[in-house]
């Protein structure tokens, strides 16, 4: 693995601020996210990585914000952070070394800014206001608005000019699934946070209740219930394959291993069952070491 400094060459980032711009938001990634992080390090090509950081620790961001404090709150820390980014976006400066880094690789990708604004956009409707699904339908129109401009904000920087409409309509199946995955492998933090995030038609459908999931009751009907959520999860994890077709020849071991690690931790919560109500099911330490590993070896030189 090259150093960061040749990493930072190698996308030909210069010039002492912008460099160390690129080195905060890379930091701030590592202390929120070490396994993607890592991932990025070790598989991706040198010149996409700190494009790749930068949108990574922005979307982090973003989705910081949105989840943090009382409706009020979020809502105005939202509308504080769109109007600093807009900023950044047009100037290409801020006082804000993340966002001066994401607005270098906005600029320097050429990612189109709609994708920026409809994930601020949707952070304040769609993730800020959220207050459960009611039906299929409702889950869809939550990845229209937040979930998939979220992931393009990031994995869009690896296409110089942004994803052609078969590239993001590949990432729009991609984060169908891992937002499945997601969901149900943070039943229990959710719903200790109050969010309960399986349509309730598809509660109903099985005659259990949100009581029954926030007691994590161990009953037939619930675990009848979350082996169907699993089932589409896996249906949709299926329906990711070709997405390396669409990724850039040098983030496809990124991907690959992103995948990889999805079909690990769903596979775990489908194990654990009922007692996915009772604690997150996360990727453990030794899977996603042995899967960074491989992913490694099978890594061109």
């Amino acid at each position: 693995m090259p150093s960061w400094r040749t990493t930072l060459t190698a996308a030909g980032i210069s010039g002492t601020r912008l460099r160390e711009d690129y080195t905060h938001a890379a930091r701030r990634v590592l202390r929120r996210e070490s396994a993607p992080y890592l991932a990025l390090r070790l598989l991706a090509a040198p010149p996409l990585v700190p494009a790749l950081a930068a949108g990574l620790a922005f979307m982090n961001l973003v989705d910081d914000v949105a989840e943090t404090g009382t409706p009020r709150q979020r809502a105005a820390g939202l509308a504080a952070l769109s109007e600093r980014v807009e900023a950044a976006l047009k100037s290409g400066d801020s006082p804000d070394p993340l966002l001066r880094a994401y607005a270098h690789a906005v600029d320097s990708r050429g990612l189109p800014p709609h994708w920026v604004s409809r994930f601020l956009e949707g952070a304040a409707t769609a993730e800020a206001a959220f207050d459960g699904f009611a039906a299929e339908e409702d889950f869809q129109a939550y990845l229209d608005a937040y979930a998939w401009p979220g992931v393009l904000v990031f994995t869009g920087l690896q296409y110089r000019g942004g994803p052609d409409p078969e590239q993001a309509a590949g990432w729009r199946r991609f984060v169908d699934a891992a937002q499945r995955v997601d969901f149900l492998a943070d039943l229990c933090g959710d719903l200790a946070d109050g969010r309960l995030c399986i349509p309730s038609a598809r509660l109903d459908e099985h005659s259990v209740t949100r009581a029954d999931l926030e007691q994590a009751r161990d009953t037939p009907a619930v675990r009848a219930l979350l082996a169907a959520e699993c089932r589409r999860a896996r249906t949709a994890l299926d329906a990711t394959h070709g997405i390396l077709d669409l990724a850039e020849p040098g983030l496809r071991p990124v991907i690959a291993t992103m995948a990889e690690l999805m079909a690990h931790q769903l596979t775990a919560v489908e194990r654990a069952g009922a007692a996915a109500l009772r604690r997150d099911i996360g990727y453990g330490l030794a899977a996603p070491l042995r899967i960074l590993v491989r992913a490694a070896r099978r890594r061109p030189v």
